[in-house]
């Protein structure tokens, strides 16, 4: 390219970026839109809300629905893939001894909303161990289904994982699972313009899914996926206008799911232009050079701290982000001091007993970054106990 693509982005230059996993991070163009359609909500309030947002909507929908091969009336945006999964587990017909059965690696939020609608429901979540570092796909397939009963009502598991960043084989798991007749919840988070997903491939019965972190839309736009047959299995988080509607549209999902009260969905209405932006700049190319950088740091991190990476170094495994497993007592203090000594933003992130310090890289990173990353790791395990090397 014949510019520094990092102008595009916001993001301050005295910062050394690597968490574009948590929030994503938008470009100008995208983030001009954005504002675009605020000043317009602002202009006319009623309209746009009422009436034109409708038709925004819409468009918008079927943008993300060619971009990611989906029916545009299967998709309801939210506002984050937690939303979802809690839109799912309050109304999923869960009975007394039933089970959800997912791994134990998934992202703690929606641990704990569906520990809460299972408790309500006396039903169980099962939580299957997944050994750890993963081998082959088809050793993880057989190791999850271990967890399978014939109380097993649905299977709930992530397409790449917050903590781990380890990609999952869900498309095994979704054959599998629609073999035996049981319906299964993927939760994409950081899956869309990330890997590559094609819904109606996939086959998954419901799927969510973040645009605002490697699609790069504004924060708070996301989308929740539902086949045509499971639709009216599950009613809204929020009872509004759409829920028995006095006009109801050809689209009861829609209804139900999109029609919740007022709010400002201007992010949702991004997504055309955030698509119309990755193929502007051959994002695929990107974003594949970005997956050889990640790569290509992973051992000498793990050799440093004396572990060893969570799977094979591989594009079957490996995504945009890297964890790394490291020793440490005090996780929360050490992600301030590499913040506010280092100027470097990265999680580092508790699972059950194991820490992780997460690398996640974009199109503004370069290897100048995880060379700084390094070089402060070094320094805090020379001068601190905040990381201990494992010997």
């Amino acid at each position: 390219m014949s510019f520094d693509i990092r102008e595009l982005f916001l993001i301050r230059k005295d910062i050394t970026f690597l968490n574009f996993g948590s929030f994503g991070a938008c470009p100008k163009p995208i983030f001009e839109d954005y504002q675009k359609w605020q000043y317009e909500l602002e202009q006319e309030p009623i309209q746009f809300i009422t009436v034109n947002g409708l038709q925004y909507l819409k468009q918008s929908r079927e943008a993300l629905g060619k971009f990611l091969n989906a029916d545009a009336n299967d998709i309801v945006y939210v506002s984050n893939p937690s939303y979802a999964v809690n839109t799912i587990a309050r109304s999923i017909d869960l009975q007394e001894g039933d089970e959800v059965l997912t791994t134990n690696l998934e992202y703690g939020a929606c641990d704990k909303a569906w520990n809460y609608y299972c408790k309500q429901k006396k039903a169980k979540y099962v939580r299957q161990h997944i050994s750890l570092p993963l081998t082959t796909k088809e050793k993880f397939v057989e190791e999850f289904f271990h967890g399978l009963t014939n109380k097993t009502k649905l299977i709930f598991i992530s397409h790449i994982t917050s903590t781990t960043a380890l990609i999952f084989p869900v498309e095994a798991i979704c054959k599998r699972a629609a073999e035996l007749g049981i319906m299964t919840f993927v939760d994409g988070a950081h899956a869309p313009a990330h890997v590559s997903l094609d819904l109606k491939e996939l086959n998954a019965d419901i799927y969510t899914g973040a645009c605002h972190k490697w699609m790069m839309t504004p924060k708070g736009s996301s989308f929740m996926y539902v086949k045509k047959e499971s639709q009216e299995k599950f009613e809204p988080l929020v009872i509004s206008w759409g829920y028995e509607a006095m006009f109801p549209s050809d689209s009861k999902f829609l209804d139900w799911h999109q029609m919740n009260g007022t709010r400002d969905y201007s992010a949702f209405l991004t997504i055309p232009k955030a698509v119309e932006f990755m193929q502007q700049y051959n994002w695929k190319e990107v974003s594949s050079s970005c997956k050889k950088t990640v790569r290509e740091n992973a051992l000498r991190f793990c050799e440093l701290v004396g572990t060893k990476p969570l799977s094979p170094i591989t594009e079957e495994f490996l995504g945009q982000m890297f964890s790394i497993p490291i020793l440490s007592t005090e996780p929360e203090k050490l992600q301030r001091l590499l913040f506010e000594k280092y100027k470097i933003e990265i999680p580092v992130m508790r699972h059950g007993d194991k820490v992780y310090l997460r690398y996640s890289i974009n199109a503004f990173n370069s290897q100048r970054d995880l060379d700084i990353l390094y070089h402060a790791v070094s320094e805090i395990m020379q001068t601190t106990d905040l990381i201990t090397k494992n010997i």
